[in-house]
């Protein structure tokens, strides 16, 4: 989450980001192993920060420090234990239903309003060579045809067919590394076009709409419990 980012947001994504390291080791009793990828949790070391930063490091850093440590010991929680509190960058107004994504049913959707246009990158479009667009998807058909396009209650793709052959939604975006699931296709002379709503999985909370909450004056608890649906924030 951006540092320049309010400060109840970040909050949130304390909790959010503890909760999430701590589902590993406590709920499973494994050693307590995260590293910087996506498979865990994306981190900067103190020098990368310094680069990263610059001039503004000192104020970042300490007010992210003080946000971390104002909500220290806090984690949220389901029937008990602490859950796996997924979160991603932006939605399409609206988060995914958990087990759509990860086949876990700890968390359903619930409406995002507050993301639009008007946040950067809200809307992408990625123009792709129609020959490498069907050489990605191993078509060998040199026609293009939407067969036809299932979509999930929030408007995210679940199975797209093309020349009569069906791909997932998720499997999709990861063949042509769009930034999310929710996409319209069209087709020019030469290329497909395709356009994207939102950034990430979609999964729990969305950063940019938990900044565009504490804008209008709500808190951490607030922010989570929105996002977090059937989960306590408490002590670890």
């Amino acid at each position: 989450m951006p540092a320049l980012f309010e400060k109840e947001a970040l909050k949130a994504q304390a909790i959010a980001a503890r909760s999430y390291v701590l589902s590993k080791r406590i709920n499973t009793n494994q050693s307590l192993k995260i590293t910087s990828t996506i498979n865990d949790q994306v981190f900067l070391t103190t020098e990368e920060l310094k680069e990263k930063w610059s001039n503004n490091y000192f104020s970042y850093y300490n007010k992210v420090k003080d946000c971390v440590k104002s909500t220290s010991n806090l984690v949220l929680k389901q029937n008990g234990k602490i859950v796996r509190s997924y979160y991603f960058s932006m939605s399409n107004g609206y988060t995914q239903d958990s087990e759509l994504v990860f086949g876990e049913k700890n968390f359903t959707s619930v409406e995002s309003k507050w993301e639009s246009e008007k946040i950067k990158n809200f809307l992408v479009s990625t123009k792709i060579k129609k020959e490498d667009f069907l050489a990605k998807l191993d078509l060998s058909n040199k026609n293009f045809i939407i067969n036809n396009i299932n979509r999930t209650k929030t408007n995210h793709v679940d199975i797209i067919e093309i020349n009569n052959v069906k791909f997932n939604g998720i499997e999709f975006r990861k063949i042509f590394n769009l930034r999310s699931t929710d996409f319209t296709i069209k087709e020019s002379e030469n290329d497909i076009i395709i356009r994207t709503k939102g950034y990430g999985h979609g999964v729990g909370m969305s950063q940019y709409g938990a900044n565009e909450m504490a804008k209008l004056g709500y808190n951490y608890k607030e922010i989570l419990t929105h996002y977090y649906n059937n989960t306590e924030i408490a002590n670890i």
